[in-house]
């Protein structure tokens, strides 16, 4: 169990560091360095430093990394040296477009199951051996989801509702799009993801930068 005084902001560019460690891997690269790492994330190398520092040494000074056991290691620490089964709650044009993205069984998430309220889609294919049920089957599940982690694409006026079904079902983690802050007590993690705020938050970068010119 990861430590709560790591950052949140530092677990997010493990995961960036990981993803650039398996190219530099499949690439055939042996070693690699903070400052290369650096570079290619544009941030800094004391900062990759301090991110890994964390979780214990990883590398010698003037030596640098080796990429495949430092991959590994962040592999661990992340949580995906194993398979996470997953859900997609709410099968619109934003789920379906999440279920069909390459990259999700290349980092070990599987999409095992799918639920909807829209009777039209009810019982068809989403993707192979992934038909779509009806939200209601949840509340049977009694801790026998399949899955561990439910990706949310309904509408904010339902979010809540829909995440207090999957919590008494037993989820453990929720990836949420609804543009809403969910409710919710210790028995499950929550990680929001809002495209207006990290919109906004690039306009206000916009707004800064050409402020300046």
């Amino acid at each position: 169990m990861k430590s709560p005084k790591v950052p949140k902001p530092t677990i997010k560019r493990l995961a960036m560091y990981h993803r650039l460690l398996k190219e530099l891997r499949e690439e055939g690269t042996p070693k690699t360095s903070s400052h290369e790492i650096a570079e290619a994330l544009n941030i800094k190398a004391s900062q990759v430093r301090k991110d890994l520092s964390y979780f214990g040494e990883f590398g010698k000074r003037g030596v640098g990394y080796d990429v495949e056991n430092l991959c590994l290691k962040i592999q661990k620490i992340l949580g995906t040296e194993r398979i996470w089964n997953v859900a997609i709650i709410g099968v619109g044009n934003l789920g379906r477009a999440i279920s069909h993205y390459p990259e999700l069984e290349k980092y070990k998430f599987k999409i095992v199951a799918a639920y909807d309220v829209d009777k039209r889609k009810i019982n068809s294919i989403l993707l192979p051996g992934v038909p779509i049920k009806h939200i209601k089957e949840l509340k049977n599940k009694n801790n026998d989801l399949g899955f561990e982690i439910a990706i949310l694409t309904v509408p904010s006026s339902v979010a809540q509702e829909v995440a207090n079904i999957l919590i008494e079902a037993g989820v453990k983690g929720i990836l949420n799009f609804a543009p809403v802050t969910l409710n919710s007590d210790d028995r499950v993690v929550i990680e929001n993801v809002d495209f207006v705020i990290s919109l906004k938050t690039l306009t206000y970068e916009i707004v800064s930068k050409y402020a300046q010119i």
